[in-house]
């Protein structure tokens, strides 16, 4: 039998839908703090959108991917509907690999996560280029890369809540 190679034996909880929402709005926030054009700065809904399509497939999808997409649209003025075309293929692809992620350590999770985060920043340039904005340059990329180095702590924290107490019961084997 494949075990597992990820060392916590913990068995989580369910997530809660209201802090999978909250976490999704707390990233749309992080998107929208004036920081300007500083390269490296990780697309904060479309990590978090990817960790949850992963980690809860069957609560968030693509529709939630559309919705958050809009409202970054018209929260930044860009063009409607970049952001909401690239959440939604973002979402459908975690969601189509999230069984196999799960399987592997952080680290390589990550690497996983990283070619969906390029795929949906490309798909974004792509919308722009064709309206004719300007390539930003290679730099732009740069967020993905940071995003994927963000995997391992934001895994941490996104999954604090769902830890079951330790209990230890003399009683009861597990």
């Amino acid at each position: 039998m494949i075990q597992p190679t990820h060392s916590s034996r913990r068995i989580l909880l369910p997530a809660r839908a209201w802090f999978i929402y909250f976490s999704l709005l707390a990233a749309f926030a992080l998107n929208l703090a004036p920081l300007g054009r500083v390269p490296g700065i990780p697309d904060w809904l479309a990590l978090a959108l990817c960790f949850w399509c992963i980690h809860q497939p069957l609560k968030i999808g693509m529709g939630a991917g559309f919705f958050f997409g809009l409202a970054m649209d018209v929260a930044l003025g860009s063009v409607m509907g970049q952001h909401a075309f690239a959440y939604v293929l973002l979402a459908y692809a975690a969601g189509g690999l999230a069984r196999r992620v799960l399987w592997f350590p952080l680290a390589q999770q990550a690497l996983h996560v990283l070619p969906l985060l390029l795929g949906a920043q490309l798909v974004m340039l792509t919308l722009r280029l064709a309206t004719g904005a300007e390539f930003p340059g290679l730099a732009y990329f740069l967020s993905s890369l940071v995003a994927a180095l963000l995997w391992h702590p934001l895994s941490y924290l996104l999954l604090l809540p769902q830890y079951r107490p330790v209990e230890r019961d003399e009683n009861r084997p597990i």
